[in-house]
């Protein structure tokens, strides 16, 4: 009989996973420490790529559902400067070779892919541990245990499940991303949604950046970037609000207003989101019975891949699981054999990617990646 898989953590990853092993008749269950698919808002769009993404999508069976949900128009990019001045337009030419969906919409397809009781919400991991044979158990917050003969850690930067494999811990990067969205905003922020456009905005200079995306429903949902050590980040109290608007926008004396007003017109509180990431050649010694997906496994820079990888992860580690009945070490060795060369090149893009952003020759570097003029390991693009 085919052993049953526990997954922890019911990101893109672990879902992905759970719903190819049902494709292929594999039973699994995944634990998470959310209460409810609803418990909060899932983050922003996420642009799926053709060469991993939607390939794992294709492998579980739903990329019609994912073409229902992409945000037409929203693969538009455009390039300005610190003033305003736009550097590069690059209008959605419909080809649909990364197309933008909301990343609660994606996870939303794979839930509803899947059996009703799969995934087992409540379940905060409060420690993992090795028995004989291969097996583990896992110890939940609320006192309950339960023992697995394959666990599979999709349980993102701060994995529970990461240490039976390895001692690498995420270090920060030296960069922060600090969130805001803003609402109606073709009505309520006109200003705003015309420099943002119909789909990305990049408004970059060295160490210095704001990025942000329009979404459904004249959402525009804004990530500032600044090169910034920990101890600047650490001396803003992001519960008050308006201070720390005031001193976030202060990082961008001069700018053109209605990119500051991205900052300065945030109806959200803001949120920092310090940049942390795994060595880019993280990898372990094959331990019987564990492995990991997606950030657990390889966390870096957001340079475009992370989701995409996640959910290929997902797609290959339950198609090795397939494709080696009653030899779970084998699926285990065969699919990591892959993913430490894949995951390797992707994160050394993704920190090349962000120097594009915020390097010394910010914007120009990211014009000449999207134009053609820089290339990268993997060959993604924001």
């Amino acid at each position: 009989m085919m052993t049953p898989v526990t997954i922890v953590g019911a990101g893109l990853g672990g879902l992905t996973l759970a719903r190819v092993l049902h494709v292929h008749g594999i039973p699994a269950t995944v634990y998470e420490a959310e209460a409810s698919p609803q418990n909060r808002t899932q983050g922003g769009q996420l642009d799926i790529h053709e060469h991993d993404g939607q390939r794992a999508l294709a492998a579980a069976g739903l990329l019609e559902e994912f073409r229902a949900i992409i945000h037409q128009g929203g693969e538009a990019s455009r390039v300005l400067d610190r003033s305003g001045t736009v550097l590069l337009d690059q209008p959605d030419d419909g080809a649909g070779g990364r197309p933008e969906v909301l990343r609660g919409d994606l996870r939303r397809i794979l839930l509803d892919a899947l059996p009703e009781d799969t995934v087992q919400w409540t379940h905060k991991v409060a420690g993992v541990r090795p028995l004989a044979e291969g097996r583990h158990q896992l110890d939940f917050a609320d006192g309950s245990t339960v023992t697995t003969d394959l666990l599979v850690g999709a349980d993102g930067a701060w994995s529970k499940v990461r240490p039976l494999l390895s001692e690498a811990t995420p270090a920060y990067t030296g960069t922060v991303f600090i969130e805001t969205y803003l609402y109606g905003a073709d009505k309520r922020h006109p200003a705003a949604a015309a420099v943002v456009g119909g789909g990305a905005l990049y408004a970059l200079a060295p160490g210095t950046g704001i990025i942000a995306h329009r979404e459904a429903q004249a959402v525009l949902h804004t990530y500032v970037a600044l090169d910034r050590r920990a101890e600047w980040v650490d001396g803003i109290d992001f519960t008050d609000a308006t201070a720390a608007t005031a001193r976030v926008a202060a990082e961008f004396d001069g700018w053109a207003p209605e990119l500051t007003a991205l900052i300065t017109d945030g109806e959200t509180a803001p949120v920092a989101r310090p940049i942390y990431t795994l060595p880019s050649d993280h990898r372990w010694e094959r331990v019987p019975g564990v492995t990991l997906i997606g950030d657990a496994a390889h966390l870096a820079p957001p340079g475009g891949e992370g989701a995409n990888l996640a959910m290929f992860d997902g797609a290959e580690l339950g198609a090795a699981i397939a494709a080696h009945p009653g030899d779970i070490e084998a699926a285990l060795a065969a699919y990591e054999e892959a993913l430490f060369p894949r995951s390797q090149a992707s994160a050394r893009d993704a920190h090349h990617v962000l120097r594009l952003c915020l390097g010394e020759r910010a914007p120009v570097s990211l014009i000449e990646l999207f134009t053609g003029g820089a290339t990268l390991l993997g060959q993604q693009v924001v």
